[in-house]
């Protein structure tokens, strides 16, 4: 329960496309420990001042710190929102809320810094290798869009780095994977991997399929995608095997999920682990555990195969570890 007298509190965002998440912590024996959490969206506010403030009006406490992670580059305390006609500022915030301390940070160095806090209940293992400490480690969240990052070790301490990687060219890998560029090309220009590996992308290779002549759509499936949202539609469908095209689109998307986080662990030379992030591996780990889809893309590295099978792959399973390493962001700031 908090109260108004509360000191040692901090406030933490996860900044999403969709959604926002924000979250009240105090700190525990060995992490943040989470007071208060409340979901809001993101597409029906018209910036995240509105969102802090609804917040800030229901939960009144003072605010030590506040750190919040969103998903796009930040610079000098700025950032425009990949997927939101958002722009952020610390200054502005600050200014706005009367805060001493407030840090902006990309979602996936938030995340990165709650990896070394998780316990293992919080983690799931692709491979049976055993994490290797001290080493860098690479994070890849596919959700609405597709964040990359690394945490770098350096003078005994782990450091995030973000980057923009999900922008960078998705390269196929066989004449299928051609057939999609060409596809993806031909409408958008440039082809990201965010554009395959994003719930989006899982929706976008599914009408790829059906307009390619590749199976077609029941009218339950279509009921179903009209109603709420398609690609969890199509990859619930998939996981058990109702519909033959959504499938193929699941199985193309935890195959191109496999390639990209293995072109990451040779990148970053994560020797400490690839974690995945972000809303979706959870909701399809079945696929990611129970087939060799994802190890297989992951291992296909030709002379570097046998690099890529000593790293160990985990899936987090905390939807809100960019939270607890935004509020970790916080009270170390408070120092």
């Amino acid at each position: 329960m908090l109260r108004a007298q509360d000191k040692a509190v901090v406030l933490a965002g996860d900044i999403g496309g969709t959604k926002t998440n924000l979250g009240l912590f105090r700190m525990g024996k060995r992490r943040p420990i989470p007071q208060v959490i409340e979901t809001y969206s993101s597409q029906k506010a018209t910036n995240l001042e509105s969102i802090v403030e609804q917040f800030l009006d229901k939960h009144q406490v003072p605010i030590r710190s506040g750190c919040f992670g969103i998903a796009g580059p930040v610079r000098n305390g700025r950032c425009k929102a990949t997927n939101l006609p958002w722009e952020v500022s610390e200054v502005r915030l600050k200014r706005r809320f009367k805060w001493t301390r407030a840090r902006l940070m990309n979602d996936l160095a938030a995340t990165g810094l709650a990896v070394p806090l998780l316990s293992g209940r919080e983690i799931c293992s692709l491979n049976k290798q055993r994490v290797t400490r001290r080493e860098n480690v690479g994070l890849i969240a596919p959700g609405t869009g597709l964040g990359i990052a690394l945490l770098i070790w350096k003078d005994g301490q782990y450091f995030p780095l973000p980057s923009e990687g999900g922008h960078s060219d998705f390269a196929p890998k066989n004449e299928a994977e051609i057939a999609l560029w060409q596809y993806l090309h031909h409408r958008l220009g440039h082809v990201s991997y965010e554009r395959v590996l994003s719930g989006p992308g899982l929706f976008i290779i599914y009408c790829w399929l059906k307009y390619t002549g590749q199976g077609s759509e029941p009218r339950w499936l279509a009921k179903k995608m009209n109603e709420g949202d398609p690609s969890r539609a199509i990859s619930g469908a998939a996981l058990v095997e109702k519909d033959p095209v959504c499938v193929k689109a699941l199985n193309l998307f935890v195959s191109r999920l496999g390639a990209a986080a293995g072109n990451l662990a040779l990148t970053g030379l994560t020797r400490g682990g690839i974690y995945l992030g972000g809303g979706i591996a959870p909701k399809i780990l079945p696929k990611l555990r129970g087939e060799d889809l994802f190890m297989k893309a992951f291992i296909d590295k030709g002379r570097f195969a046998g690099l890529l099978v000593r790293i160990p792959v985990r899936v987090i399973l905390n939807d809100k570890a960019a939270l607890l390493g935004a509020a970790h962001c916080a009270f170390e700031m408070g120092k």
